[in-house]
């Protein structure tokens, strides 16, 4: 089925349900600078657009090289300007303890016109205490965020529907992890395809979140499900049950009136 809005206009329409997206397609593709200026053309200066680095230097060089990679994703991205404040490097499960040394040196690399935030996937960094400072220690040194991808919901109990059992086989099962190393903390949640579920499953970063924005942080999270039908409704259902919380939350905008638009 077409979608019902033209490219240059399906950015600002999502402005207006969400602040901040997670930009899944610099991961896969780097966008052409035309393309990006169209992006930063449909956002307000404050939406946050946490672009991914591409895949060949994270998972392709496993940041130990890449170089003219990535110098073409940061002159493709340099058009959102301070709507890309966080730069995400998503690491392999494969990239482990014994490759720390080159995420610091990879970190140490880059432009400091941006602030940094990284994914791990190797369940050492969640089990082992020892493994897991060492990382927070690498961050730490580049001011960096260490970003949770919490499926705890996901595996709660088998699959329901195809959505589900895809990604039973495709997404990380790892422990939680909740602790903030800036102001600026980054949240990925993935729930189930029933609502009620997935709701159940956020309450602990909904406390979360309203204990960070009581520190003065200024978190960021993204609300999935494997089939992601309603992802734009839980967010701002998410966002609520936050405000409900802290009442000076700031409210997200009003959408315009029109189906949630589908983007990445």
């Amino acid at each position: 089925m077409p979608h019902p809005l033209p490219p240059e206009e399906r950015l600002r329409a999502y402005a207006t349900w969400c602040n901040a997206v997670e930009g899944n397609t610099t991961f896969y593709a780097t966008p052409s600078r035309s393309t990006v200026e169209t992006w930063a053309a449909q956002l307000p200066g404050d939406f946050r657009f946490l672009a991914k680095l591409p895949k060949p230097v994270t998972h392709g060089h496993r940041l130990a090289g890449g170089g003219e990679e990535l110098r073409a994703f940061l002159d493709a991205i340099e058009p959102l300007g301070k709507r890309a404040g966080v730069l995400w490097v998503q690491l392999p499960g494969s990239f482990g303890p014994a490759d720390v040394g080159t995420l610091a040196a990879f970190l140490r690399r880059l432009p400091d016109s941006y602030r940094y935030a990284v994914e791990v996937r190797h369940r050492a960094f969640f089990e082992d205490e020892r493994e897991a400072r060492a990382l927070e220690r690498v961050l730490d040194a580049a001011a960096a965020e260490w970003v949770p991808f919490d499926t705890v919901t996901l595996f709660q109990s088998p699959p329901t529907t195809d959505a589900e059992r895809e990604a039973w086989t495709k997404k990380p099962r790892l422990p939680r992890r909740s602790r903030a190393l800036t102001g600026h903390p980054i949240v990925r949640y993935l729930g189930r395809d029933d609502t009620a579920r997935t709701v159940e499953g956020w309450s602990f970063w909904t406390a979360t979140v309203a204990g960070w924005l009581r520190e003065g942080r200024s978190p960021t999270v993204f609300v999935h499900t494997p089939d992601n039908a309603e992802a734009l409704d839980l967010a701002r259902r998410f966002h609520a049950e936050v405000g409900a919380e802290l009442p000076a939350l700031a409210p997200l905008p009003e959408p315009a009136p029109a189906e949630p638009p589908t983007l990445f």
